[in-house]
């Protein structure tokens, strides 16, 4: 390798340890916590499944507004902020709440979709919910809108330094043997064995958590986001992502303010019903956040495997009228990936054996971490032997130099030596 060679795989090793040192135990709890999500709604709807399911009757299911209604007749359950209904008979209705005066939100229930007698509140509901806050945000207040998610992103974009500059630092001079990549050598011991399992497993891992940090990046960075709607989207999609969000209710002339009207479900889930008729699982309808009357309705059909795959509807409570609908089977396959972002993010595209192979990679996060640094002390504790080589008479210190430069004057020249000794 040439002197220049030489150099800029030591500055790549600089910088490959410095950014491992310093987010090493930030990205181990980003995995950490992404790995125990990984089968969250199995796990959730294992633990409920005494309350996610009711005994079919003849009489027809009650309409959201009555089942609403009577919910909130109820002392303490606040106003409900969505209801997830369903297709099958047999389905409870899952309905959540709004945040309290004080921002806080009592945990969901399932009820009774013919008569609202409520079934029980989810179990592992809470629990998945703090993971998940401190998955995306580090339980740093204001949630997305805090500094939590910038500091998740600028984590991730640390761990795509790293992948790229772990493989140059480990790139083989025969680069085409499978055996040198991928088999790490357990006969090994200390440093050595580190180093081994460091690198080889980093190597299995590398394109598993390119596509964790490439997807994850999009709930990070606003400028990230617009860049992949730019690439991946019709022009006209692209518009109309990028136009900033206005209210549903048009303006009103000036004059004597009329009495707001109430906002309900039922004219949103009629018109929705005539437009989707049977072919749908379930459907999430939400209420408008603002002083807006269009209700969202995301809606998954009956063929659906993945949770990203839905279509998207907004319809006026008022009139009823339907003001748009985003189908998934109308996107072109860049809108799609784009669809399907968080999916992809954990695995779930490759079914549950992709969900797995993702979350054993996540939870192997701290191994790199551990071995990162038992490699950095152990360079610690190499540096005074090597600076004791280098003292004698003349002689000696120019063999010692000699030597030094042998094995590698710098740190991530010694590096290199010992992963060709691995190999």
């Amino acid at each position: 390798m040439s002197r220049i060679g030489h150099k800029v795989k030591a500055a790549l090793f600089q910088v490959h340890s410095i950014a491992g040192l310093v987010l090493a135990l930030l990205l181990a709890l980003i995995a950490l916590t992404g790995a125990t999500m990984s089968f969250e709604d199995e796990i959730v709807d294992q633990l409920n499944a005494g309350i996610m399911q009711v005994a079919p009757r003849q009489t027809p299911p009650l309409m959201p507004d009555e089942l609403v209604a009577r919910l909130e007749a109820v002392p303490d359950f606040g106003k409900v902020a969505s209801v997830t209904l369903s297709s099958d008979a047999s389905a409870a209705v899952r309905v959540r709440f709004g945040r309290d005066e004080q921002g806080a939100r009592r945990t969901s229930l399932y009820v009774d979709p013919y008569d609202a007698h409520v079934l029980g509140s989810p179990r592992g509901e809470e629990f998945f919910a703090t993971v998940r806050r401190l998955h995306r945000w580090l339980l740093i207040s204001g949630d997305a809108k805090g500094w939590g998610r910038q500091i998740t992103g600028v984590a991730a974009l640390g761990l795509i330094v790293m992948l790229i500059s772990g493989v140059v630092l480990r790139w083989p001079r025969r680069a085409s043997s499978v055996k040198m990549w991928l088999k790490p050598n357990l006969g090994l011991g200390g440093r050595a064995l580190h180093r081994s399992l460091h690198a080889v497993i980093g190597t299995w891992v590398l394109p598993v958590y390119l596509v964790m940090t490439l997807t994850g990046l999009w709930y990070s960075f606003d400028w990230y986001k617009d860049g992949v709607v730019r690439l991946l989207s019709r022009p006209e999609v692209t518009a109309a992502k990028m136009q900033p969000k206005m209210s549903a209710k048009a303006p009103r002339a000036a004059g004597p303010t009329e009495p707001a009207q109430p906002i309900g479900f039922d004219r949103a889930w009629t018109t929705f019903r005539r437009e989707e008729g049977d072919h749908f699982s379930r459907a999430l309808l939400t209420l408008p956040a603002g002083p807006g009357t269009a209700i969202r309705i995301r809606s998954w059909p009956k063929d659906s495997t993945l949770d990203t795959t839905r279509d998207e509807f907004r319809i006026d409570a008022v009139t009823g009228q339907l003001a748009s609908a985003e189908r998934y089977a109308d996107k072109t396959f860049g809108e799609k990936m784009i669809a399907n972002l968080l999916d992809i993010h954990r695995g779930a595209v490759l079914g549950w054996p992709g969900k797995l192979v993702f979350m054993i990679a996540a939870a192997l996060m701290p191994l790199f971490a551990v071995t990162g640094v038992l490699l950095y002390l152990s360079r610690r504790k190499l540096r005074p032997s090597r600076q004791r080589a280098t003292l004698g008479n003349d002689a000696a210190n120019r063999a010692g130099e000699r030597q030094v430069a042998a094995i590698g004057n710098v740190e991530g020249e010694l590096d290199s030596i010992e992963l060709r000794q691995v190999r």
